[in-house]
């Protein structure tokens, strides 16, 4: 049987001269659920983050996100997590993916980090790795032939199109939501998964 999501959090980096990055990729999806769904978030210091609670076809999802920065965003999801009693498994943690390019998009449950420091201090603070991960492309430097260092290329805009790429992701990531928030993630990941040929 699988678990409903109860929490839905995107990681980035709070301020303004971090908005449009890439690695804030997770935010982007948050704010856009939370658009979608009409709620709105409010920072909420006992939770280290902006918080709102929206219901997705009558079922309620908590939507985060962490207002420290990245490489502390399981303080956040960990307090929240730990005040309603919150499984891992019940989380769904949007981010920027290094090892897809912009235009893929994948779901998964458990597994590495690798490398990404806010997947890092949330295993860590949750003290578990089973939760789910969906993971927003934005390229990696040398895959896209950018002669840039990792850490300037995430804390760096995209450039239009692959901006594009990652926003029509993004759309299509929301459509998968209810499916989650059912407790239905073969589903969800196989919508996910599963691109309609042009």
């Amino acid at each position: 049987m699988n678990t409903p999501i109860q929490l839905i959090c995107g990681l980035g980096n709070p301020g303004d001269d971090y908005d449009d990055t890439r690695h804030n990729a997770g935010f982007w999806f948050v704010d856009a659920l939370a658009r979608q769904l009409g709620a709105s978030l409010k920072k909420e210091t006992k939770f280290a983050g902006w918080l709102a609670k929206a219901s997705v076809n009558g079922r309620a999802v908590w939507l985060l996100k962490p207002a420290t920065f990245m490489n502390l965003s399981g303080k956040s999801v960990a307090a929240l997590a730990g005040f309603y009693q919150l499984a891992p498994e019940s989380i769904l943690v949007a981010h920027d993916e290094l090892d897809l390019l912009p235009g893929q998009t994948k779901m998964k449950l458990g597994g590495s980090h690798a490398g990404h420091n806010g997947l890092k201090d949330i295993q860590a603070k949750l003290g578990s790795a089973q939760f789910w991960r969906l993971r927003l492309g934005i390229g990696h430097p040398r895959t896209l032939a950018l002669n840039q260092e990792v850490v300037d290329f995430v804390l760096h805009r995209p450039n239009r199109e692959h901006l594009k790429l990652i926003n029509d992701e993004i759309d299509r990531a929301l459509s998968i939501v209810p499916d989650a928030v059912a407790g239905e993630m073969n589903i969800a990941t196989m919508k996910l998964h599963t691109r309609k040929a042009s």
